[in-house]
């Protein structure tokens, strides 16, 4: 495997700008859900290391909850706009205040779908709290309450963001040269 910096073209967030930005975040979502029954339905894979940096600075008591939901392809840069759900959740959300945690929101497909299938078990609220929003790239209407960051329609991995499913553990998120790079596996 090579060295990230064969393929970085530039650092589009720096990691301690993403920790302030979380501190933010998780004051906001304190404030907004005090005295309720706060559940995080992290989306697996992307939004582990979000997850855990938002939770610690999340004040009030709350609970975790993990799906696996993926619309990307190996070395697909975008969604296929095909959603399957490989782990669902275990804790029954009925009466719940619901908030879905995700790394990246860009054409909207996944996220919408997510909303879509728990909105039937009649969680008592259920809303989005994304790092990163590619707002440029959407083509589902999606309801954000909790946005970290607009980014431009850029190929972007690092802090839980994978590239072919590595690279997750950089503390930055940085921006694919497209020239540089070549996925293992072409479609």
């Amino acid at each position: 495997m090579k060295d990230y910096h064969e393929f970085l073209s530039e650092v589009l967030i720096e990691a301690d700008v993403l920790q302030q930005r979380i501190r933010e975040l998780g004051t906001e979502i304190s404030r907004d859900y005090a005295g309720k029954q706060l559940l995080l339905v992290c989306i697996l894979r992307g939004g582990v290391l979000f997850l855990a940096d938002l939770m610690r600075n999340i004040s009030i008591p709350h609970a975790i909850e993990f799906m696996a939901v993926s619309s990307y392809g190996a070395g697909k840069r975008e969604s296929t706009g095909q959603v399957r759900i490989s782990l669902d959740l275990n804790t029954d959300i009925c009466n719940k205040d619901v908030l879905l945690v995700e790394d990246i929101i860009d054409s909207g497909y996944t996220i919408a779908s997510v909303m879509e299938l728990l909105s039937t078990r009649k969680p008592k609220s259920l809303n989005v709290c994304t790092l990163l929003n590619k707002a440029e790239r959407r083509e589902v209407n999606v309801p954000i309450r909790y946005t970290g960051f607009i980014i431009p329609n850029k190929f972007v991995f690092g802090y839980g963001l994978d590239l072919d499913e590595f690279y997750r553990n950089l503390p930055f998120i940085g921006v694919v040269a497209a020239d540089r790079y070549l996925p293992d596996i072409e479609s």
